[in-house]
């Protein structure tokens, strides 16, 4: 991956985000009503939500972690919640205010969080956000070609600690299909490019480079809600 292929890349993701279906996305990652394509993406985001969120520690004080793709920041105050000092990066400067605005409104009616959380609108891969005790990233990877998303992997872990959990689309005739019959709907419903794998592959390439020996495979947990599919994956620095 080169680096003009990456900001060419980031720069297209950033583009859906930011200025073609920011309002969509608000409400998927909202609590208003939402119906059909939508209902199915957001119960199937929520049980992945769960899963990733579940599989870090209880008690998360002193842990710092990388919400990459934080969006509009759900998991990052679930993780706060827990003690977590959360470093928030999203590609999309209006979901990171949103993000924001809504930390705001949760500290005025909760109070204050038991950890903190800082929202940035940049590069998840950017070295000035310093070190990490644990990446997430959900529903991140799926929009990078295979070769890609293991050098992203690689850059992640060089800052990384512990543990990295992240989500990949499994490549099946089934996702294939729905992909496929995705191009028919209005552009508002439509994601950019998602790149199905072979996750247990695209894991065994990461931690079988010779530099990155101290990493090995962890969980694995699919979740398919209708048109959500999604692969989590787990690796973890021993």
């Amino acid at each position: 991956m080169s680096q003009a292929d990456y900001i060419r890349r980031t720069g297209e993701i950033e583009h859906y985000f930011d200025r073609t279906a920011l309002d969509a996305w608000k409400r998927l990652t909202g609590d208003q009503p939402v119906s059909g394509i939508r209902a199915t993406v957001r119960k199937g985001r929520e049980e992945m939500r769960g899963t990733l969120a579940s599989w870090l520690p209880q008690d998360l004080t002193g842990w710092r972690i990388l919400d990459a793709g934080c969006g509009s920041g759900v998991l990052s105050f679930e993780l706060i919640a827990r003690g977590a000092e959360v470093v928030g990066i999203d590609l999309s400067a209006q979901m990171i205010a949103h993000a924001r605005q809504r930390a705001h409104e949760i500290e005025a009616s909760h109070g204050r969080f038991k950890g903190s959380v800082t929202f940035h609108s940049g590069d998840m891969l950017d070295p000035r956000h310093g070190r990490f005790d644990a990446v997430v990233a959900m529903d991140v990877l799926i929009h990078y070609r295979p070769a890609d998303a293991v050098r992203v992997l690689h850059t992640l872990a060089e800052r990384t600690s512990r543990q990295m959990i992240f989500t990949l689309a499994p490549g099946s005739r089934l996702l294939r299909a729905m992909l496929a019959a995705g191009k028919v709907f209005p552009r508002g419903n439509r994601a950019p490019a998602i790149y199905p794998v072979d996750p247990s592959r695209l894991v065994g390439e990461m931690v079988n480079h010779p530099k990155f020996a101290d990493w090995q495979a962890g969980r694995s947990h699919k979740v398919a809600v209708g048109f959500y599919t999604s692969q989590a994956m787990e690796v973890i620095r021993s």
